[in-house]
């Protein structure tokens, strides 16, 4: 039976400041990796954003955007599929908006400043989806642990920062273990994902038994629990067969 491995959360440093590498090189590693695709989530406006601030909301959403539909030439000529998402950032807190486009964007400049209860009813009203990445994980700038379980859709439980051995940052699996118990307990969908930013390949995400259309597909195969392994590099696999 074929399967398809997606990387549910990534970055690229032509709109995350964190990032290394450009779309492009994310594209052609995730490739030689094995994956079948992957969601562009860089990080949003007030977060570690490598996008001036100061201009425009409609140059500012262009901007941000670009890596995304640069990179789409790249995919198409290398059989790699290429999502667009973003991460969201409250002081801290971070939150993967899947489902929502450029033009949603420039048509919601107040998803900018909104609070996360307003995102919520956003996101919802586009027809998006909510997750909570890595929400129990401890670092200089996360300030505290703070939970929303009422504002969110599920949880990404496996990060492979976390737990692949080749991992340069964030390193702590039991970050994971606490995820799955929150997800568990409200019944959340899980998402698994690797949070690249650079080389080395990590190896998390989301697997599948069928190729994913588009985003909106991602959605529904998320909340049909049809993921049939997440991945969290702790194997330090260089590739995936």
């Amino acid at each position: 039976m074929d399967r398809f491995l997606y990387e549910t959360h990534s970055h690229s440093r032509e709109a995350s400041a964190c990032a290394r590498w450009t779309i492009h090189e994310s594209l052609m590693c995730h490739k030689e990796f094995g994956y079948a695709g992957l969601i562009l989530t860089n990080h949003f406006y007030y977060g570690n954003t490598s996008v001036y601030k100061g201009l425009s909301w409609h140059d500012w959403v262009t901007a941000f955007c670009e890596p995304y539909n640069e990179g789409l030439e790249t995919a198409e000529k290398n059989g790699i599929q290429l999502f667009f998402g973003w991460e969201a950032c409250y002081e801290g807190t971070e939150f993967l908006i899947y489902g929502l486009d450029e033009q949603w964007l420039l048509s919601h400049p107040e998803i900018r400043d909104a609070s996360i209860e307003e995102q919520f009813g956003l996101v919802h009203e586009g027809g998006g989806l909510i997750i909570h990445p890595h929400p129990f994980r401890e670092e200089w700038y996360i300030p505290e642990i703070r939970l929303f379980p009422e504002y969110i859709d599920g949880v990404e439980c496996y990060n492979a920062t976390h737990c692949c051995p080749k991992s340069l940052h964030h390193h702590g699996p039991e970050f994971d273990v606490q995820a799955r118990e929150y997800a568990k307990k409200y019944d959340f969908v899980m998402t698994a994902g690797s949070d690249s930013h650079h080389l080395p390949m990590l190896g998390g995400g989301m697997v599948f038994d069928r190729k994913l259309s588009d985003i909106h597909d991602f959605i529904s195969a998320v909340r049909n629990r049809e993921c049939v392994e997440f991945r969290d590099g702790s194997d330090g696999a260089d590739r995936f067969e």
